[in-house]
């Protein structure tokens, strides 16, 4: 199966073109940038393109990965470790944080993050949005950082009415707060306000990053969402079986691209606002994402199928909604998406096939 946060040739390929193409890399040089949820999908690259840039640049920024678990930071971070190109710091979020010496810039991205998980522990993914964000906004205050970004999501929106259009930064959705799903977009929430109240009351600032789905290479072969089932399917000549009708159409991101816009936010958004990170070109249903990914693989002669099972909600899904996020704003600080939508999966699947040889 490889490894759980698989690094491979295409991701290397990625975490490359971020360090030599910043063109921000100079407001960093010589600072010290934290990064929560740092063996996380984004988080994980983040680390990874700041250490990039100070083998490409030398832009000495010092980068410390705070995480939950040491093992699990060994595994994601091995050799950089053992280099002493990276700083590891060891703690739970959910607890007030002590760390020595100054910080320059905070990314937030700590939080659950299995739709499942949300459906089984509602309290704990509440806490963790609230609570884990409090003490890394204290932190913030404490330091006197320069920048702080918290990673947010697109379910934020909640259910959008059905002829809403594109959705920027000013629009709320409707959201169930009797529904145990909702504790995940409704931590968010409540997260985004405590951002906006540092920001206001303690001068910390803190921008907030609206993310899309995101994917790209060196999400884990066993991921449980979406867009890696689909990936599998067309790895292991499964057929894409959809337990609901696919209607639901969201906005994607590639990692590369997400990460590019974090840095983006972090160095030239405004303190207390938000901003939608997505490629606007990619906004296509569930089924639609099926069938191009059926596409991609014709010598598997995979077909999509339909199985609705009775208690749907046991699976965790949102409800049925399109959500086209609006990345204008974004983009009004320099940043453009490069990679669309086949072009992810054609490079999402060769990463997950490398991690399923066990080629690294």
């Amino acid at each position: 199966m490889g490894k759980e946060h698989p690094f491979d040739d295409l991701l290397q390929e990625d975490l490359n073109h971020i360090a030599a193409n910043f063109p921000l890399a100079d407001d960093l040089r010589g600072k010290t940038v934290l990064v929560t949820g740092a063996t996380g999908l984004i988080g994980s690259q983040i680390v990874r393109a700041l250490l990039g840039m100070n083998r490409l640049k030398k832009t000495e920024i010092k980068v410390i990965a705070f995480v939950r678990s040491q093992e699990k930071a060994e595994k994601v971070f091995g050799g950089l470790l053992k280099q002493g190109e990276l700083e590891l710091a060891v703690g739970d979020i959910n607890q007030p944080i002590t760390l020595d010496g100054g910080v320059d810039y905070i990314i937030h991205g700590a939080s659950a993050t299995s739709s499942q998980y949300f459906v089984s522990h509602p309290v704990e993914t509440i806490f963790t949005a609230i609570d884990g964000t409090r003490h890394v906004l204290e932190l913030a205050a404490q330091k006197r950082v320069s920048g702080f970004v918290y990673l947010s999501s697109l379910e934020v929106y909640g259910t959008p009415a059905a002829d809403v259009g594109l959705i920027d930064e000013a629009y709320s959705g409707y959201l169930d707060p009797l529904q145990v799903r909702s504790s995940y977009s409704e931590g968010k929430r409540m997260a985004e306000c405590l951002c906006a109240g540092f920001a206001s009351e303690y001068a910390v600032p803190v921008k907030v990053a609206r993310l899309s789905q995101t994917f790209g290479p060196g999400v884990a072969y066993r991921d449980g969402r979406v867009f890696a089932e689909f990936a599998r399917c067309a790895i292991e000549g499964r057929d894409i079986v959809l337990h609901t009708a696919g209607n639901t159409v969201r906005s994607y991101c590639y990692t590369r691209d997400a990460v590019n816009a974090l840095l983006y936010i972090l160095l030239r958004g405004k303190p207390g606002q938000a901003y939608n990170v997505t490629n606007m070109d990619t906004a296509v249903s569930i089924r639609e994402m099926a069938q191009l990914v059926c596409g991609l693989v014709p010598e598997q002669g995979i077909q999509l199928r339909f199985d609705t099972p009775e208690n749907l909600a046991s699976f965790g899904y949102n409800p049925e909604m399109v959500i086209r996020l609006d990345s204008r704003k974004l983009q009004s600080l320099g940043w453009q998406a490069e990679v669309g939508l086949e072009e992810m999966f054609r490079r999402l699947i060769g990463s997950m096939q490398s991690a399923r040889n066990g080629k690294f």
